[in-house]
């Protein structure tokens, strides 16, 4: 599964109205200008098409390579004619499942800008966003950069990703900077419904041995590698879970309604739930590592023992065969042997040697005659 991002103005240096990278943000400034006479997302728009149309090069555009724009309800893409599919189903899917869990409507208008390819979706999101992202959106400047038809099957399913990049909006849109990274993170892979996020707590053996990491050992997991990341988008996506899961009649509507209000997430968990953020948090880490802790150390040593079968199996077939050869040969042996000695002693007969020459007792004597 793709890994997304949500990029933050403290600490992702949100870039208002541009794609990210230096050199585009110079050429995206014609587009901004537009934006303090026509609105803010024509600005937008603008700073994407011109900011896309600069990332071609020098070469004169042909018709196949300008950038084009659709919209569809208050969502708008701009893009490269190859990925002219891809966005129309983007667009046409975000519209038709434009609602949250525990949310309002959202209303803003959010712009999607979709990378022909890896290296110019590197340059729009900035040096700042790790390799192992997929996508990453932008809340001040509501947009959100995305990888397009060209990216590869680690990105994910690219519906999949944009619901979890409008997630991010629209909790944003709703709370502000109010959540937690882990709880940011946890509800836009919970509205995606990816349920196969859990799957990587299935393998992770730390769970077991160290233990669930704390909240805010959680949001430093974000920022290391790509397996870390991974444990980390499971580990938020069982929490919020776990947390809808308290109240199934309302989820978490009436939890959001007082967050917004008191501003204060253990204000808002104490009136609803009846917890703390500590005992929320001290439940979570005790549930996911009863529930997964086992299961992964039983899976690794399952595997281990997989492993181990796969190794000793051939050396176990080798030495089968060694034995086998070596008894052959002993067989093969015993019998030149035996052979030998028959010769010997036939051949010791024939020169008439003395039957204890040949290693034996002297023959019986004849029978006497019969009486006459």
């Amino acid at each position: 599964m793709g890994q997304t991002l949500c990029g933050r103005a403290e600490d992702r240096g949100e870039r208002r109205g541009t794609l990210g990278a230096s050199r585009v943000a110079r050429s995206a400034l014609l587009g901004l200008r537009v934006a303090r006479s026509r609105g803010l997302l024509r600005g937008l728009i603008a700073a994407a098409v011109v900011a896309l149309q600069f990332q071609t090069g020098a070469r004169p555009l042909g018709a196949q390579e300008a950038p084009e724009r659709i919209d569809r309800g208050r969502f708008t893409a701009v893009f490269f004619p190859e990925d002219r599919v891809l966005a129309t189903s983007l667009l046409d899917g975000a519209v038709k499942n434009d609602s949250f869990p525990g949310l309002p409507r959202p209303r803003e208008r959010v712009l999607l800008a979709i990378a022909p390819d890896h290296r110019r979706f590197r340059e729009w999101i900035g040096p700042g966003a790790p390799e192992w992202g997929a996508a990453i959106t932008f809340p001040e400047s509501h947009r959100i950069v995305m990888q397009g038809r060209a990216s590869g099957s680690d990105a994910g399913d690219p519906r999949e990703v944009l619901r979890h990049e409008i997630a991010h909006l629209a909790l944003h849109e709703s709370l502000g900077d109010l959540p937690p990274r882990w709880f940011d993170e946890g509800y836009a892979s919970y509205a995606a419904r990816e349920w196969t996020r859990e799957d990587a707590l299935t393998t992770n053996v730390a769970l077991a041995l160290r233990g669930t990491p704390t909240f805010d050992e959680l949001d430093r997991q974000f920022s290391g590698g790509s397996m870390a990341a991974q444990n980390a988008y499971a580990l938020a996506y069982r929490a919020v879970v776990e947390l809808a899961s308290i109240d199934p009649v309302t989820g978490l509507s009436r939890f959001f309604n007082a967050w917004r209000e008191t501003r204060s997430m253990d204000a808002s968990l104490r009136s609803e739930f009846g917890l703390t953020l500590a005992g929320y948090e001290q439940r979570w880490r005790q549930s996911t590592r009863r529930r997964y802790g086992m299961l992964a150390l039983f899976s690794n040593v399952a595997l281990a023992g997989a492993i181990l079968i796969v190794l000793v199996f051939p050396l176990y077939i080798a030495r089968r065969q060694r034995d086998k050869v070596r008894l052959a040969a002993m067989v093969a042996a015993d019998e030149a042997a035996e052979r030998a000695a028959r010769s010997s002693a036939i051949e010791a007969l024939l020169r008439g040697d003395d039957w204890s020459d040949l290693g034996g007792e002297s023959p019986p004597a004849a029978p006497p005659p019969p009486p006459s």
